[in-house]
Parts: C-alpha cells; sequence; structure tokens
C-alpha cells in the first residue's frame, strides 16, 4: 500500500502511511514539518498517533540538528525476540503457567528491580566509566537520577506501561521469546536533564516555537555532543538490557521445557532512538519515534497487542520512509479512556488464549485500545515483507 496522504500547507511535505489519523496528531506532524531544519519531508507510519511534542509513529529528517523530546524519555526503547527449536507439541498448560510464574519472579517488572546486582556486574562494567564522564559534566544529573547505583540494578528489568515479554508460536507452531523494555530510570534521567537544557537554550535564544516539546540543540551548540554521547550510551544501554532479560526468561524455560537451542533467528532492534544516516543526498541525523529502521533486508518486529498477533518483518528498504516501518499497533485511545471503556469482563474476553493478567491493573494496555496490527501492516506492504507471525500462549506486562 503506498502513501494514504500528505498533509498540505507545510514547509515540507507530511507523507502519511495510513487514513487513520486524528486532527491533534496531524497538527502535531505539521509543527513538526515547521521546523526550520528538517531534512526533505516529514514520514508518518500507518501506527501514528499523538505524543509529545513529536507524533509516535514518525520519521524526522533532521540537518546538523536533534530535536530531544522527538527521541523521547525512554531512549533507545525497542525490542528483541528468538526462535526456539521447540514446538506446540512440547507445551502443555501446565508448563505456560509454570512458565508465567517463573517469568514474574525472574524480571522485575514496573517499578522494581534487582537486589542483586552481582551478577549484572559484568554488563554493567562497559557503562560505568563513560557514566562517571557524564556525571562529572553534568553534575546535575544527580540530582534528577541519584547517586545510587540503581543502573546496575535496573539492567535485565523490564518496566512498566506496555513494556511486555511474551512466548509465542509462529505459524509452524515453533515457540518464540519475544520482550519489549528500554532505557530505564537512567534513559528517563538522561533525556529529562538534557530536554530541559534545550528548553532553556530555546528561551535565551528567544526561538519562538509551535510547541515546548519541540526544543534543540543545533550542532556546534554548547549541548549538542554532550547529548549525542547521552543518547547513543543510552540506546546501548536499552539493547543490554533487553539481552540481559532474554537470557533470565531463556534460563527460566529452561526449568519446565524439553531441552531447546535458539535458532539463528535472533532480532534486536530499538524504535525510539537517533541515528546519522544517509538520505537524499545528505547525511543527516534521523530521529525514529516509534519506528523501526527497515532498510532492504533489515530484520525487524512489529508486535500486536497482548490479544493480537504480532510480526517479524524484514525491510524493503523504502526512501520514502526514509528506510522505516510501524514499531507495533498505535493506541488508539489514551490509557484514562481504555479504562473508562473497558471492564475486566472485557479484558477476559480479548485475551481469551493467553496466560496474563486479566484485571483491572492492565485494562489500559487492553487490545481495544490499540489500532488494527493487521490493518497498519496492510498500509505499510510497501515497506516490509512478513517472515513469520506470531500469537502469545504467556504474555507478562510490566
Amino acid at each position: 500500500m503506498p502513501i494514504r496522504q500528505t498533509l498540505a500547507n507545510c514547509p515540507v511535505p507530511v507523507k502519511i502511511w495510513t487514513d487513520d489519523v486524528d486532527d491533534k496528531s496531524k497538527q502535531q506532524l505539521a509543527n513538526i514539518a515547521s521546523l526550520p531544519f528538517i531534512h526533505h519531508h516529514v514520514a508518518a507510519m500507518p501506527d501514528v498517533h499523538l505524543g509529545i511534542g513529536a507524533t509516535i509513529g514518525s520519521v524526522i529528517a533532521t540537518d546538523r540538528a536533534i530535536v530531544p523530546a522527538a527521541v523521547g524519555v525512554d531512549i533507545g526503547c525497542g525490542m528483541v525476540a528468538c526462535r526456539l527449536s521447540i514446538g506446540a507439541n512440547q507445551l502443555s498448560e501446565k508448563a505456560l503457567k509454570k512458565i508465567f510464574t517463573q517469568i514474574s519472579r525472574d524480571v522485575p517488572v514496573g517499578k522494581a528491580q534487582h537486589e542483586d546486582a552481582q551478577a549484572l556486574t559484568l554488563a554493567a562494567r562497559p557503562f560505568e566509566a563513560k557514566l562517571k564522564q557524564m556525571m562529572r559534566q553534568h553534575p546535575q544529573l544527580l540530582k534528577s537520577f541519584g547517586k545510587s547505583s540503581k543502573w546496575v540494578n535496573q539492567l535485565g528489568t523490564l518496566g512498566g506501561g506496555n513494556h511486555f515479554i511474551e512466548v509465542c508460536l509462529d505459524e509452524s507452531d515453533q515457540l518464540w521469546v519475544m520482550l519489549h523494555s528500554g532505557s530505564r530510570g537512567i534513559g528517563n534521567a538522561l533525556a529529562s536533564y538534557f530536554i530541559e537544557l534545550a528548553r532553556r537554550d530555546m528561551e535565551r535564544q528567544q526561538i519562538q516555537l509551535p510547541d515546548r516539546d519541540l526544543a534543540y540543540f543545533r550542532e556546534g551548540s554548547a549541548y549538542f555532543a554532550d547529548y549525542v554521547e547521552a543518547v547513543h550510551w543510552a540506546q546501548e544501554y536499552a539493547y543490554i538490557n533487553r539481552q540481559c532479560m532474554m537470557d533470565l526468561v531463556l534460563a527460566g524455560l529452561q526449568r519446565h521445557l524439553p531441552a531447546f537451542a535458539v535458532t539463528s533467528e535472533v532480532v534486536n532492534c530499538h524504535h525510539n532512538y537517533v541515528a546519522r544516516e544517509h538520505h537524499y543526498g545528505a547525511d543527516v541525523w534521523v530521529t525514529r519515534k516509534g519506528a523501526i529502521r527497515a532498510r532492504a533486508g533489515d530484520l525487524g518486529i512489529i508486535p500486536g497487542s497482548m490479544g493480537a498477533r504480532s510480526y517479524i518483518v524484514r525491510g524493503k528498504g523504502n526512501p520514502e520512509s526514509f528506510d522505516s516501518s510501524a514499531h507495533g499497533a498505535g493506541r488508539r485511545m489514551s490509557r484514562t479512556a481504555a479504562t473508562k471503556t473497558f471492564s475486566e469482563a472485557d479484558l477476559l474476553k480479548q485475551t481469551a488464549g493467553v496466560i496474563c493478567r486479566k484485571d483491572k491493573g492492565v485494562i489500559d494496555e487492553i487490545p481495544g485500545a490499540y489500532k488494527d496490527i493487521d490493518q497498519v501492516m496492510a498500509n505499510q506492504s510497501d515497506l516490509t515483507e512478513v517472515l513469520h507471525t506470531l500469537k502469545q500462549v504467556v504474555c507478562v506486562k510490566g
């Protein structure tokens, strides 16, 4: 499916891969397009929806500038998935229930973290020196994150919101493990600190913006290089955080399933991040806020909601999307609206066949609060090729 619509009366085109986009999201996209350093156009994926400052599901190429709030506070948030050498015929409902309990015990969720970080020391060690350097350069960071080492204890933890761990079956009834998380508290602290610095920069320079959350750093400015260093640190931390969790989940599965191996199909990709790339004849900064990179041959993960299908995909390298695709189903309604609209009975019905929480505490994550993942995939048939279709049998929410 090609581009469905283009916003008119914008300084640069806004290309949108869906007809299902509300007026507030369109205004946010127009606000982004009005920034003086946007390169060529703005791309909006088929899961596009309202965000803070920048629209979730947007791809923003910028010339010698970055908008920290567009990258967001969960820097490096993304997905990891792997296929196992075991099939549905080797599973039982009893084993799956034990797996749900085991994962819930082994991987801290919500605000919880590992009490003993000794086992995480090796994974954390490569991050320590650079973080100390950033703290020396920006001692105010200590106020937002504190002097404790809890960033180490949060390696291998899920967090809350829409983060999840799932055990799934693909179209061949092969078992997969898939999870969604980011850079946890330290990523949030780094992002919040630099977003505020960018706002102050705009005020000091008396730069008028359509939205204060579109405050930016220009290359060569006082904080640009420091922000780039911090965001790359947090992106790598998020990547390793997912790997640490996957190790914990696989170890838990080994306690309740026959012997298995991880196949060569392993995918670990960000969907909230910024990277230096070449597009339309120039080297630019590309911010993917709720979008994955989908160059020709790139493997990616596009999850549905906690009761819907998910997809392992291969990118087609469409230049109009800046080699990008959707990162998931995308919310149709806010968390508050979802809790007012749906009941526990609705949640029970919409998650039938999935071993997961079915209480009012996760109603905001009910499948009905999200867009139809199959429609999202149909709208981006020019961006990705589906390799595997997954359906969860176990889901652990943050």
